[in-house]
């Protein structure tokens, strides 16, 4: 596979990476064996990037990716892990630590479930509201110049925010929302990013599967899973954004596509320094995310898909109201 650079000084990554998230926690059960074998998978394809977080299952997802991790594939891979996100016993959200203690602290316990000596990028999964930007990343930076961190990154955070953390110590890369019904960053975010040198590492490519072209109105979602209570899964909200779908088929069938694959190399398209992560959970579902890599759109390939999924034209937000408020990309 390709390779992408994450910002200016960030790591030589795969231009895809494996979001590793759905085997722990979110999206309902998951398979054990079968979260380790796609994770084999990814790496044997030539995924170097495995995005995970601390708050993951609570500790799970890192566990599980150490598990999976076979001899030698530390140094074949490079790991971005989230932090600061706290949850009660009751698996709710209860707010975002980024003191610098807790940095100290997080990072400790990450180490530990991972099995590794470093992280590759670390970062706060949001903002803390009572804590400097400035604080945060300086804790990290510390961190690095200790050897347990090797890059640092950013999640969820706005333009102004970008420029007091660059100029505290060198991002990486921002992780953010980006997708053909999740465009907001567009406006500022990413032309700031690009001016500082900070790559994109995008989440939610498909929309949480939405853009997946497996979904269905009649899907049965549980309790437990985020998207029984996420805007675009609701109502009216679902219809319309399935009749985007239907629309982005259409132009997927024409390429010899399916819409997965359509949607994923749309986000490879809009630059080199964005790197799509991609939430597999099995490996017939990463077989055909990796095949969007080998999909080259032209300038007419991306008119019609404009014109199937225009910008804007997403149906409710990409998060529940609570939670929108924790994101400093959307202020």
């Amino acid at each position: 596979m390709d390779g992408r650079r994450l910002g200016a000084q960030g790591p030589e990554v795969s231009a895809l990476g494996l979001g590793a998230m759905g085997m722990s926690d979110l999206y309902g059960p998951a398979d054990r064996t079968e979260s380790i074998a796609t994770i084999h998978a990814a790496i044997d394809a030539g995924i170097t990037l495995l995005d995970t977080g601390d708050f993951y299952g609570m500790g799970h997802n890192e566990l599980l990716i150490r598990e999976a991790l076979r001899v030698g594939d530390r140094e074949r891979v490079a790991i971005s892990v989230k932090f600061g996100g706290m949850r009660d016993p009751a698996e709710n959200w209860v707010g975002y630590d980024a003191r610098p203690e807790a940095v100290r602290n997080f990072l400790a316990y990450t180490l530990r479930r991972l099995g590794t000596d470093y992280v590759d990028v670390y970062r706060p999964a949001r903002l803390d509201p009572t804590v400097p930007v400035e604080e945060t990343v300086g804790a990290i930076a510390d961190m690095v110049k200790a050897g347990y961190v090797r890059n640092i990154g950013l999640s969820e955070v706005g333009a102004e925010s970008l420029r007091r953390a660059q100029a505290v110590h060198p991002i990486s890369d921002l992780q953010i929302e980006y997708s053909l019904l999740s465009r907001g960053i567009e406006a500022e975010v990413l032309p700031t990013a690009r001016e500082l040198g900070i790559g994109i590492t995008a989440y939610g490519v498909l929309s949480r599967g939405l853009l997946s072209g497996h979904w269905t109105a009649e899907r049965s979602i549980g309790q437990t899973d985020f998207r029984s209570h996420s805007p675009r899964f609701q109502g009216d909200n679902l219809t319309r954004n399935l009749a985007l779908v239907e629309a982005l088929r259409g132009v997927a069938e024409a390429q010899g596509a399916t819409p997965a694959q359509v949607a994923i190399a749309w986000v490879l398209a809009q630059g080199d320094d964005i790197v799509p992560l991609v939430g597999a959970r099995r490996r017939d579902r990463l077989a055909e995310s990796l095949a969007a890599a080998d999909l080259t759109l032209d300038a007419e390939d991306l008119a019609a898909i404009e014109a199937a999924v225009p910008h804007g034209a997403a149906a409710g937000s990409r998060y529940s109201e609570a939670q929108m408020a924790h994101l400093d990309s959307e202020r």
